[in-house]
């Protein structure tokens, strides 16, 4: 237990003291309907939707990816952090449909906007992408995170050393798969007000004691300039050269949107907080108040990853690997009890986005396969299907893991790559599905599934890129930059659609009203316009101004 003294276990002790406080108090909520179950009974304030939608986000893909981008490449990550105005687009342009179709899931809305079919394979995609990555690469994340904070390599268990790992990692899933399976939404959103503020009061922590230790941030940019790419850019820039083989600029600012827009207004793990809102005021709300949150990853997470860099080149600390940037920050920078509060914000982050992704695959799983098959069932008994639909999902991700600590490296290198070819079909679908009355449940399917087997095609491609021939199509497809390829292909998906959609038969007004733009009766129109004043305008115009000013700053 080196460096994680009394005062550290007495702080995060607190934290769980909190945690168990709030799951008690969900507890004693009774909980006899799926809306009860699933969406809080619709029943969610802007506080709890807005700090559940950014603790979700908040996973290993900040606490390791994010300060490891930060610590390798700098401010190149940072487009997809500063996507807070995605959050407004969800908020002012897509809750309105959502909200009016009564769905719990995303491929639901599929269903009603399109076609069964469409919902089914929304599903199946949903569903598998994440049992296999999210859950796994969590965990694993977090074992990790654990073990190099804690500094305990092994324990003491049945009269067994055992890997301190494996401890940490499954005990974070088990833990979690509890309160989830007794609690569900109602537990994601409340834990997730104790666990947001913690994790940002962490994370600030540690980004003010490295900029001390390092000596400001004129300090930083300065170490950090002198770190330039063979295109002439610096860690400081966040626009890179057309030239550059990762992040051009050419694919990196519409390439980041839509898999953002993807991500946080398509996506069930991040859509459902806003679905669990009682009316489109509270759940508009939501999204403006994670907005205001969503601007902080940059600061809190790829930002100290950089510092760990500069602290590294000034020979302060040892970065063996830029993965463990954030945990050596932990571990290396933080006084007694201040580490307590730290590591108390790790675990509320990857608590809170497993919380969530054991909820939204239950929600998934319950209302878009068993409930379509067992119609007649009671809710009472989707309640307890839910139930064990969760426990498998955790029960899954524990088998996974040990395939996971294998090949984490492989995977996480392609993680990027993988929501490349899985967010322009279906983002693709959605955004003609709402904002083009005339697309038809053909086109909307077929550029779907056309476009997502494009992109498995893709990445078939990319796992297998070193047996291919130099110059071959197949190499030079596999070839192209990710984030053009992901352009690509969501243009490819909206044509699809498009050209099916004309040479099919249109939508009846009754199959699409209050679906789509131009479709709403004026009562439904009338109902989002009272559910916003001038205050919401503003407020999203400040969130729009600050990311302009990062850009232009950052440039």
């Amino acid at each position: 237990m080196v460096g994680f003294e009394i005062w550290d276990w007495a702080t995060l002790g607190l934290f769980f003291l909190g945690l168990i406080g709030i799951i008690w108090w969900v507890l004693r909520q009774k909980e006899e309907t799926t809306a009860d179950y699933f969406l809080a009974g619709r029943t969610a304030g802007w506080v709890a939707i807005g700090a559940s939608i950014f603790a979700s986000n908040i996973g290993s893909e900040h606490l390791v990816g994010l300060a490891g981008a930060g610590a390798e490449s700098g401010m190149a990550m940072s487009h997809w952090e500063f996507h807070a105005w995605l959050i407004l687009v969800l908020g002012w342009a897509f809750v309105p449909f959502y909200s009016r179709s009564k769905v719990f899931t995303m491929p639901e809305f599929l269903e009603r906007r399109y076609c069964p079919a469409a919902r089914t394979f929304l599903s199946v995609i949903s569903l598998i992408s994440y049992i296999l990555t999210k859950v796994a690469v969590t965990a694993y994340a977090g074992g990790t995170v654990f073990q190099t904070v804690l500094g305990i390599e092994t324990v003491s268990m049945f009269g067994y050393d055992v890997d301190f790992f494996w401890v940490s990692a499954v005990g974070l899933v088990v833990i979690t798969g509890i309160y989830t399976i007794l609690g569900g939404m109602r537990a994601v959103l409340y834990t997730s007000v104790l666990q947001a503020p913690v994790l940002i009061i962490g994370s600030v922590v540690i980004l003010v004691v490295g900029l001390v230790k390092l000596g400001g941030w004129g300090e930083l940019e300065a170490i950090c300039s002198q770190n330039v790419t063979p295109c002439g850019d610096s860690m400081i820039n966040m626009i890179r050269s057309a030239k550059d083989p990762e992040f051009p600029w050419t694919g990196v600012l519409l390439g980041s949107a839509i898999i953002g827009f993807w991500y946080w207004c398509t996506d069930q793990y991040i859509v459902q907080r806003t679905l669990s809102a009682p009316n489109q005021k509270q759940a508009r709300r939501g999204t403006i108040f994670a907005g205001y949150m969503k601007l902080l990853p940059v600061f809190i997470f790829l930002v100290p990853g950089m510092i760990a860099y500069a602290l590294h080149q000034k020979g302060i600390i040892n970065l063996a690997r830029p993965d463990k940037a954030f945990p050596v920050l932990v571990a290396t920078l933080l006084p007694v009890g201040v580490k307590g509060v730290v590591v108390g914000g790790l675990v509320a982050a990857l608590m809170s986005s497993l919380a969530s992704l054991f909820n939204s695959t239950a929600t998934l799983f319950t209302v878009d396969f068993y409930k379509k098959f067992r119609p007649d069932s009671s809710e009472r008994h989707l309640v307890f299907v839910g139930r064990v639909a969760t426990a498998t999902v955790v029960l899954l991700g524990l088998v996974w893991i040990p395939v996971m600590s294998k090949i984490a490296d492989y995977l996480y290198r392609y993680l990027q790559d993988v929501q490349s070819v899985i967010a322009p079909s279906i983002a693709a679908v959605f955004i003609l599905g709402v904002f083009w009355k005339r697309t038809t449940a053909a086109g909307g399917l077929w550029g779907l599934v056309i476009g997502f087997l494009l992109g498995m095609f893709r990445l078939v491609l990319l796992i297998f890129k070193g047996h291919l021939s130099e110059g071959s199509f197949l190499y030079l497809l596999a070839d192209i930059n990710w984030l053009h390829f992901c352009i690509s292909l969501f243009f490819l998906s909206i044509g699809i659609g498009i050209v099916v959609s004309l040479f099919t038969k249109k939508p009846s007004e009754e199959k699409i009203q209050g679906l789509t733009y131009g479709s709403a009766t004026p009562e439904q129109i009338q109902e989002t316009r009272q559910s916003w004043n001038k205050w919401d305008v503003i407020h999203s115009l400040i969130i729009v101004g600050i990311i302009v000013a990062c850009y232009i700053y950052f440039w």
